[in-house]
């Protein structure tokens, strides 16, 4: 067994700034994965960076709720809000998808647009996963675990943190650890044993859920402290400072100390001297 270990930018291509960090991260820094939202306004500096890294694994970052959608909202009325834009209210969201067959023909055609939109950038997919971890409603992990398998994903992330170790590693909110972690542990379990049935590769355990827009350099430090054999994700919001529009980050994220961790000289030698294997989706797929 060794430890293998993911770290992945989520919002690839939703500003200059991610981008920017996204790139130093994976030049300068620990970073190996980032996850492409195919609908922002920076997506295309994203897919230029994107190839001049080719080892940097580009997965898409599928959003069904807080984004802008890739299809016209007539066509996914379900979806969207009066705006046009998917909807911030992810328990109603959840309910209509859950009981109407409409809104899971939107939901799958909406997805389908956004994987043909990622194909058009001619990256290879290395990997899916949504914002908002969105994919634990079951019926859009059913729906987009099929698109998966079509479009030749080799791998999809399972947001689960491990709430003892994720503890053990902060020292903090003992609580709250526990009650994400105990209440999405059984979803989280069969989501990853139908994506294994089908030939997905899976990370174990994910690191930076319940510390989203906070995982500065201690935290990571910390984080790779607690990694135990077998493969683990580490993801954040990096970006080298805030923008005012469009589409900015939360205020209260750290987005610019979660760029500075990624580069952070004390991560990239605990790396080195845990003896921690920083791989991808798509290199864990090649290994088998």
């Amino acid at each position: 067994m060794s430890k293998r270990l993911i770290v992945t930018a989520d919002d690839f291509g939703r500003s200059l700034q991610v981008n920017q960090a996204v790139e130093e991260g994976h030049v300068d820094g620990i970073l190996t994965a980032a996850s492409l939202m195919v609908t922002e306004g920076a997506v295309d500096d994203a897919v230029e960076r994107a190839r001049r890294l080719p080892n940097l694994g580009v997965g898409l970052h599928v959003t069904l709720v807080d984004g802008i959608p890739a299809l016209a909202p007539s066509r996914i009325p379900d979806l969207v809000n009066e705006q046009g834009l998917f909807t911030r209210d992810l328990v109603r969201l959840g309910t209509r998808i859950f009981l109407s067959k409409d809104a899971q023909r939107q939901v799958t055609a909406e997805m389908r647009a956004q994987f043909e939109l990622f194909k058009a950038t001619g990256l290879p997919l290395a990997h899916v996963d949504f914002h908002h971890h969105y994919h634990q409603h079951p019926t859009v992990f059913d729906l987009v675990l099929e698109l998966a398998v079509e479009y030749g994903a080799p791998g999809i992330r399972i947001p689960w943190e491990p709430p003892l170790r994720s503890y053990r590693a902060r020292g903090d909110r003992l609580g709250t650890r526990l009650l994400n972690g105990i209440f999405h542990w059984r979803r989280n379990r069969a989501m990853a044993a139908k994506a294994r049935a089908r030939g997905l590769v899976v990370n174990e355990r994910a690191f930076g859920i319940n510390d989203s827009g906070q995982m500065d350099a201690a935290k990571v430090n910390s984080f790779l402290d607690v990694l135990p054999d077998g493969l683990s994700e580490i993801y954040s919001h990096p970006a080298t400072g805030h923008w005012t529009a469009p589409r900015p980050m939360p205020p209260h994220y750290r987005i610019d100390e979660e760029y500075k961790a990624l580069i952070a000289p004390e991560n990239r030698r605990k790396v080195a001297a845990l003896g921690i294997t920083l791989t991808t989706f798509a290199q864990e797929a090649a290994r088998r």
